[in-house]
């Protein structure tokens, strides 16, 4: 058990050290880890605790970037998606769902990183992306990839789209959660590996937003990209041999 305890905290310190630095990513790192050596209906709602106290973190620090009006919009989508996400939990095979998340990752910096295309799609389409945020978020705890492509979509410098990022997750993890608990998924053994790996989850994720801080716009904007077609590819990885 002892062995577990540590696997656990080292994972859950890389996860808080690559939501610091990027603002996300965290949870499309930490499942498939966690999922090698602990039931995948636990990882899922311990995840979702993991990054609802990393993002409140993050948020607290970059407050003075906060406009709630970049970030409602993604809500109310997102709001209809939740609990859509958690029937998909509890009756789809979540390895296809992987599957198709870590393809798109995968597609997407490619076409990014070869046609610039930021600042050329409407505000209106937040809705949208905040309802497939929402579907992910309920079924993987890992509503991220959907904001994450509509922020590299809009002009903001790297301290806007970290903070409509950590706006976001805030919310939209507080709600999955609360859907999480009500459907029995979070239970008294989920808490208690949460409150074992805490301080690892602190540590980790301070010491990433240190070396944020560093960063300049397009610095970040690149590792964003390369991060997410890394993650695509340990999605894909991880569905397949799981």
């Amino acid at each position: 058990m002892s062995r577990t305890y540590i696997l656990l905290s080292f994972v859950t310190f890389l996860a808080g050290f690559t939501q610091g630095l990027s603002g996300f990513g965290s949870i499309l790192l930490a499942l498939p880890l966690l999922a090698t050596f602990m039931d995948i209906k636990t990882v899922i709602p311990l995840t979702a605790l993991h990054a609802v106290t990393m993002s409140v973190i993050l948020l607290v620090q970059l407050r003075q970037h906060l406009d709630w009006g970049k970030i409602v919009p993604l809500l109310l989508g997102a709001l209809p998606g939740i609990p859509l996400g958690v029937f998909f939990l509890k009756t789809l095979d979540t390895r296809v769902i992987q599957f198709v998340m870590g393809l798109t990752l995968v597609v997407y910096p490619l076409i990014n990183i070869t046609v610039r295309t930021t600042g050329t799609i409407s505000r209106h389409w937040s809705y949208g992306f905040g309802f497939l945020a929402g579907c992910l978020g309920g079924t993987l705890s890992a509503s991220g990839p959907p904001v994450i492509v509509w922020t590299s979509l809009q002009p903001w410098g790297k301290d806007v789209v970290k903070v409509v990022l950590q706006g976001f997750f805030v919310v939209s993890g507080v709600l999955v959660v609360l859907a999480q608990v009500c459907s029995g998924l979070t239970t008294a053994e989920v808490w208690r590996l949460f409150f074992i790996s805490l301080p690892a989850l602190l540590i980790g994720t301070y010491s990433g937003a240190f070396f944020y801080g560093k960063l300049s716009d397009e610095t970040y904007r690149m590792i964003m990209m390369v991060l997410l077609a890394l993650l695509g590819l340990f999605i894909m990885y991880g569905s397949l041999v799981g």
